[in-house]
C-alpha cells in the first residue's frame, strides 16, 4: 500500500484556483547561495535530496526542498 495519493484533477468548469505547483530550486557544486539562517554559502555536495553548503564556520546539510535558500 502506497501512502502517496495520485494529483487531484482539476475541472475547467470548478470555481476553485487548481492547487500552484511547487518547484524546487535545483544546485550544483560552486553555486553561491543565501541562507536566512546561515547567511552566504557555497555549495561543496549537491544530490537530488540535500545540498552540504560551506559557510566558512561551518559545513552545512541542506535537505529538499529549499525553503530558506536562494541562489545568487
Amino acid at each position: 500500500m502506497s501512502s502517496s495519493q495520485p494529483p487531484q484533477r482539476h475541472l475547467a468548469t470548478s470555481p476553485f484556483a487548481p492547487a500552484p505547483e511547487i518547484s524546487v530550486e535545483t544546485f550544483a557544486c560552486d553555486d553561491l547561495v543565501q541562507h536566512d539562517a546561515y547567511g552566504m554559502g557555497r555549495v561543496i555536495h549537491a544530490d537530488s535530496a540535500a545540498v552540504i553548503v560551506d559557510f566558512r564556520t561551518q559545513k552545512v546539510r541542506v535537505p529538499s526542498p529549499f525553503h530558506k535558500m536562494t541562489k545568487l
